[in-house]
């Protein structure tokens, strides 16, 4: 990228001209394309791009970018792919976008102790495709191929979180550049620790907003032995999430269980080319030994047969799964195709497993009410599930009406001890939430920020209103 333009902001101004001098202006861009890139993510918020855009190479790239705004006041936003869902990356105060795409190296793998350090750039798919030829495999699966930085910022989870958990508990250590353009390092490789604060799990899902995650060490999986996956039908959504509660409180170690209402089953079989039966369906995937995966599905099956559910449709050859998975992994570009030339507003929230029946159904409701066009499907088997509305942006009747089904929605997951967002983070959409939810532990978590940002130049605006100081 060439400098194309200068920042109206002297102080960018000034940060851009230091960075190209030090690094090239190949590696600094103010162009308005490149600008409006690094502005907007995958919701439904407005484009917000900064004055320019540095692409960093190394820890010490990030370092040295971080240092340089803090000396002169220049707010600082971390760009990885721009797939996450809450205005994360929109630069609020303008400033400069630190973009870690080309820090995509694994930097070092161990078989033995089934772990690995990464840069923040490298992606999911990209991490997956150099661990296969060694039989391990990295289990987070968001949908999106995000970064594995932006996957940490956000607390990511996915369709594999109800077997293995989320980025919470797959991270091992992190390296990060402090709002001083000090480098410290979490955590470590050990499986456990008692030794002073779990910095770590600090950093993970803080967003950008205390601290600017470079390197990160994650736990690996062995790949199974064997694989299948599976597609049921049922009469009614609640049936099908009872189903999903009854595996879990029996302990079934199904590694996906994946919901997609009926409407969101019709968009995906055009979209993607499927013919399933258009009603509510759950998307299963087994995995272990031979006999471990048959004995699992069989279960599954009987207690899918006592809620009514139809029959299993297997997918065993990985060409197969694969296309079942990237079907559900393209159902948000499916529930927009519903709509052409909407745009989409996902929200998501997680209950605990025993409310999940009634806050789906209860939801469904208040969605089947409105005239907006929308879908429900999620990672059920943790307890947690998105909502898709297709709204045109510029209607603030359909804007004002998708606020106050989201406020419902959210209320009604509080209510039932949930929480506002189970994977999509905060952002700057869901600030009123947060604050509902944590209360009066929202002032600890303003500390802990002024604690580590005293200036406020961390992706301000997300988390918390600008008015932190």
């Amino acid at each position: 990228m060439t400098l194309q333009q200068s920042p109206s902001n002297a102080a960018t101004a000034t940060v851009v001209e230091a960075l190209s001098a030090r690094f090239g202006t190949d590696r600094v861009s103010t162009g308005a394309s490149v600008r409006e890139q690094h502005g907007r993510d995958e919701s439904h918020h407005p484009t917000v791009p900064p004055d320019a855009v540095f692409f960093a190479e190394s820890t010490e790239d990030v370092s040295v970018a971080v240092r340089l705004c803090g000396e002169h006041g220049v707010p600082v936003v971390a760009f990885g792919t721009g797939t996450s869902l809450e205005g994360h990356v929109a630069a609020l105060q303008g400033g400069l976008c630190i973009d870690v795409s080309r820090m995509a190296a694994l930097l070092r793998l161990s078989v033995d102790d089934l772990d690995c350090t990464v840069q923040a750039g490298i992606t999911r798919k990209q991490l997956n495709e150099q661990l296969k030829r060694e039989g391990v495999f990295f289990p987070v699966d968001p949908g999106a191929d995000a970064s594995l930085g932006g996957m940490v910022a956000t607390g990511a989870s996915g369709t594999c979180a109800v077997r293995y958990g989320t980025m919470r508990h797959n991270v091992l250590g992190l390296t990060v550049v402090l709002a001083d353009g000090s480098v410290v390092r979490t955590g470590g490789r050990a499986r456990k620790s008692s030794a002073g604060y779990d910095l770590t799990r600090l950093m993970v899902g803080s967003e950008g907003t205390l601290g600017i995650i470079t390197e990160i060490t994650l736990r690996l999986y062995g790949q199974p032995e064997a694989v299948s996956a599976a597609v049921c039908p049922f009469p009614s959504t609640v049936a099908a999430v009872r189903t999903v509660i009854a595996c879990i409180q029996l302990g079934v170690p199904v590694a996906r269980a994946e919901l997609m209402d009926d409407r969101q089953v019709e968009a995906s079989n055009r979209y993607s080319g499927l013919t399933n039966e258009v009603a509510p369906t759950l998307l299963f995937e087994f995995h272990g030994s031979p006999a471990g995966v048959e004995e699992q599905a069989r279960t599954v099956a009987e207690l899918a047969a006592e809620q009514g559910g139809g029959s299993f449709h297997w997918a065993t050859s990985a060409q197969d799964r694969a296309r079942l998975w990237q079907a559900r992994h393209d159902a948000y570009y499916a529930a927009l195709a519903l709509r052409p030339g909407s745009k989409g507003w996902t929200t998501d929230v997680c209950v605990p497993i025993s409310r999940l029946a009634d806050c789906i159904e209860a939801t469904r409701a208040d969605l089947d009410a409105s005239a907006i066009v929308s879908t429900v499907l999620g990672h059920v088997g943790d307890g947690n599930f998105h909502v898709v509305m297709m709204l045109d942006p510029d209607a603030d009747e359909e804007i004002a009406e998708a606020t106050r089904l989201n406020q419902r929605l959210v209320t009604r997951a509080l209510e039932m001890g949930g929480t506002c967002t189970g994977e999509h983070g905060i952002g700057y959409g869901k600030i009123e939430s947060l604050e509902q939810e944590h209360g009066e532990g929202v002032a600890m978590m303003r500390a802990l920020k002024r604690a580590l940002d005293p200036a406020g130049l961390l992706n301000p605006g997300k988390v918390f209103r600008a008015d932190i100081r």
